[in-house]
């Protein structure tokens, strides 16, 4: 393979040109396709399979008001008034009247026809119902609900907006984000001391997240893309492709520095860096791929589109980068006398890498504990992690859909924001049977409310609402479900399913909270195998796989701390405490088991070609540690620079996301790969390389780092470029 690429590095070099003008030929073809199609972001959650998903799907044609997206307008009188007065009567029914022509709106229900008025007479609620789910909804249709509240408060009602109509935040690019590309565009100034050479990893990634983008919106057309799914497409793919650039310009220019051409050293740089760039993209795709198997689309489609981002990230890397070095010639290579001249050709072992490694394997077994103890403390909340998909109670406390949905939970309860509904189908058209349901869930615990069943368009078939007691993230309200399952699925004559958008929430994070544990066997077993055909070693690839699931228990508890138990919430913006999103763990690990094998990928093969030729297991620790701790150092700042640049978002998925994977890269490359991975090797000492006779023999080669060459650079030659 690293033959392979390097002839793609050498074509690309020479003819630049024409690789330029083919990816900004894609470019144009992918934002002008994004154009014409026209397509939509779909953010539906469903659950093929599941009982919630399945009542749903029916009720979408016997009960469309019930199973389609609604818009909630709650009004609130000025203290000392109630909102029965005419004059508030009249505004609120003028109100739902305008808000019942909104795109999209099939009818709507006054607060007194669903007995939404609240105890003390000052705050009721009216409903807007969708055809459809809130893919369907278009935001003509949620700003015409929106403006219609202008009566209201013209006539003195506090009026906010809410509902399954709108979501709990988006992603919108702001000033952080571009705080995060300066960040990294210092990270790589520090690096390679030069303006050009900076430049061009930010250029080549920024082009690769263009194309990104503008395919999955021109897909979106096609198949349903969700925001979540293109912001982590965006995210994962700005911080991949700028990493993976870094590795490859990285050994250009350390080459360049010792005297190869510029045309011989990009082939090179292809061939050694380049493969490494291959290994650790495949692991990050494989993985992200992986989601689907889960059974969930709209985490098959997140997976999909990051691993998307990930493959244009390398194909870009091992292309346009190449081409772009071309047009920078020997301009990339680094002034002699300078800093970054006497980096890339040091010899000695007198470097900030060298250093450190010294440091943390002088007494191996005390950084090892320290390290081990320090991570373990940090994982230590995730024994607490509680699940859940976010609402309207995650998004921004200044937004409509919370001042909707706090105020609701403060006059009916917070179960009032999370009804189930609960469909009883009587295959003889007994109509007796849904009393029955009714009225056994009445008798179950944590249940506030039920109302008198309603016939659907279906004979035999009726609704039951429930407002549970609890909130729809509670514990609580999932014991309940449960509950409802259990003994109202045993009523005689009836076949009964729950329902609703918390019933599905339920289903998703339960299938999401069985599916982790095979995921993460899948994902340690493939490193495993990886690293045991990478490194010719049992230990190594043991240690990888054990120092990675600290990694991800010490994102997750930190995580943990902070969105669940509330810990520097407030320095963080996050606007509500409460159960992580459930897809977040199994994303973590998809994302961060990928970057991982990339750091230990660039350290450890550093580390062995060290040993292959000193065989000290000590100096070769120190050695391949000063080659490439500079790299995976400037590498990680980056990567958390630009996953900590989403943080501040108002999305209640990617906020969460973002602060586990710079959390996990944090730790991951600094604690785990530079600090506990030097320490553990030195333990092992000529251990960390045996490899039984028997499965040497018979496992087959794999060289991520390409031809070992000469260490001496080639004598200069001027090469023909076309």
């Amino acid at each position: 393979m690293s033959a392979l690429l390097g002839r793609i590095g050498d074509f690309a070099f020479r003819r630049r040109g024409l690789v330029v003008s083919i990816w900004a030929i894609l470019l144009i073809a992918v934002v002008g396709g994004a154009a014409l199609a026209g397509g939509r972001l779909d953010d539906r959650f469903t659950v093929p399979g599941a009982e919630s998903q399945r009542a749903l799907d029916t009720l979408s044609e016997t009960a469309p008001d019930a199973a389609g997206a609604n818009a909630q307008l709650v009004f609130t009188a000025p203290a000392g008034h109630l909102i029965t007065e005419a004059p508030y009567r009249t505004a609120i029914q003028h109100t739902l009247e305008v808000a019942g022509t909104a795109p999209g709106a099939i009818g709507v229900t006054t607060p007194q026809q669903a007995g939404a008025v609240s105890q003390d007479q000052r705050t009721a609620i009216g409903v807007v119902h969708f055809d459809g789910d809130r893919s369907k909804v278009t935001s003509a249709a949620r700003d015409a609900v929106e403006r219609s509240g202008e009566t209201a408060r013209e006539a003195g009602l506090d009026v906010s907006v809410g509902g399954s109509a709108y979501g709990a935040g988006e992603m919108k690019p702001g000033v952080t984000e571009i705080l995060g590309l300066g960040a990294a565009v210092l990270v790589l100034l520090i690096t390679f001391g030069s303006l050009v050479a900076a430049g061009m990893p930010i250029l080549s990634a920024v082009f690769g997240i263009a194309v990104t983008v503008g395919g999955l919106s021109a897909l979106s057309a096609a198949v349903p893309v969700s925001s979540t799914a293109l912001t982590l497409a965006l995210m994962l793919g700005l911080a991949v492709g700028i990493d993976y650039a870094l590795f490859i310009l990285s050994r250009h220019r350390s080459q360049l520095a010792a005297g190869l051409t510029p045309r011989e050293s990009a082939r090179r740089a292809n061939e050694t860096a380049g493969s490494a760039v291959v290994f650790a993209g495949t692991t990050v795709i494989i993985a992200l791929a992986a989601l689907s198997v889960i059974g969930i689309p709209f985490l098959t489609v997140m997976g999909l589109a990051a691993s998307g981002a990930v493959l244009i990230a390398v194909a870009v890397a091992l292309t346009l980068l190449p081409a772009l070095a071309g047009f920078a010639g020997a301009r990339l290579t680094p002034r002699a006398g300078s800093r970054a001249h006497r980096r890339a050709t040091a010899t000695g072992a007198d470097s900030m890498g060298a250093r450190w490694a010294r440091l943390v394997t002088a007494r191996p077994l005390v950084t090892v504990v320290a390290v081990a103890g320090a991570l373990i403390l940090l994982a230590l909340p995730a024994a607490s992690l509680r699940m859940a998909l976010p609402d309207n109670g995650s998004a921004a406390a200044a937004t409509g859909q919370r001042q909707a949905y706090d105020t609701i939970a403060e006059k009916f309860g917070p179960g009032f924001n999370g009804p189930l509904v609960v469909v009883v189908d009587a295959p003889n058209g007994d109509t007796r049977a849904a009393a029955t349901v009714a009225d056994t869930v009445r008798g179950l615990p944590d249940v506030t409310y039920v109302a008198p069943p309603q016939p659907t368009q279906r004979a035999g078939q009726s609704l039951v609402m429930v407002v549970p007691a609890s909130a729809p993230e509670s514990q609580q309200t999932t014991d309940l479900v449960h509950a409802i399952r259990d003994r109202a699925g045993a009523v005689p004559g009836a076949d009964v399913a729950v329902t609703g958008d918390t019933a599905v929430t339920i289903d998703v994070s339960q299938r999401l909270s069985a599916s982790l544990v095979p995921f993460l066997g899948i994902v340690v077993g493939l490193s495993l195998v990886l690293l045991v055909l990478v490194f010719r070693s049992i230990a190594v690839p043991v240690k990888a796989a054990l120092t990675f699931l600290l990694s991800v228990a010490a994102a997750l508890g930190t995580t943990v701390a902070v969105f669940q138990w509330g810990w520097a919430a407030d320095l963080f913006g996050v606007s509500k405490v409460g159960p992580v999103v459930s897809f977040l763990p199994i994303i973590l690990v998809g994302v961060l088991f990928g970057l991982a094998m990339d750091y230990q990928v660039f350290l450890v093969s550093g580390i062995r070609e060290q040993w292959l030729h000193r065989r000290d297991a000590g100096a070769s620790i120190i050695e391949g540690t000063r080659h490439n701790a500079r790299v995976v150092t400037a590498a990680a700042t980056i990567m958390v620079a630009v996953f900590a640049s989403f943080v501040p978002t108002d999305d209640a998925m990617i906020k969460p996301i973002a602060f586990a994977l710079a959390v996990g890269v944090l730790v991951d490359a600094f604690a785990v790969r530079l600090t506990l991975v030097p320490a553990v090797l030195a333990l092992l000492g000529r251990r960390a390389w045996w490899l039984p006779r028997r499965l040497d023999r018979v496992l087959p080669t794999l060289n991520i780092e390409g031809p070992q060459e000469d260490s001496e650079p080639e004598p200069q030659r001027e090469l023909a470029t076309v």
